[in-house]
């Protein structure tokens, strides 16, 4: 499996983490969540569960309004808790 924008596989033979990596920076803002293979039975299903997150995050910053060229503090909370929330 190959990373993708915005999502970057860890393989490593000596590490505990195997996994995908989304990051995403947008208006001054990084948001970074790992999804680990053990936990959700897999790569695909990390993958799957990273994409989707992917999505939300992307579909809830785009849609939102910008204070000075950065994001809101509510839109700030609202993607951590999507996060937070999010299978991982």
């Amino acid at each position: 499996m190959k990373s993708k924008k915005n999502l970057t596989r860890f393989t490593y033979e000596s590490a505990a983490f195997e996994g995908w990596r989304l990051c995403i920076s947008r208006a001054g803002t990084t948001f970074t969540r790992y999804y680990p293979d053990k936990k959700l039975g897999g790569g695909k299903k990390s993958l799957a569960a990273a994409e989707k997150a992917l999505a939300e995050l992307k579909t809830l910053i785009d849609g939102s309004k910008r204070i000075d060229g950065k994001l809101s503090p509510l839109t700030i909370r609202k993607a951590e808790k999507l996060l937070a929330d999010s299978v991982g």
